[in-house]
């Protein structure tokens, strides 16, 4: 589990946007990450931004 950020999909707003993601592939491994995981990261990014190390 993840640290709450204010940025974070609740469970109702990712099965919103689910129909979207696209399905593993055939054939392939099976799916590792929790894919309201991965869109909680990319909002992170998107909301809060990523500052350079300078």
């Amino acid at each position: 589990m993840s640290k709450a950020y204010p940025s974070n999909l609740t469970r109702a707003e990712y099965e919103f946007l689910s129909d979207i993601i696209p399905e593993p592939k055939p054939g392939g491994r099976k799916r590792e990450v929790d894919m309201w995981e991965v869109m909680n990261a990319i909002f992170y990014v998107l909301v809060e931004g990523v500052r350079w190390r300078g």
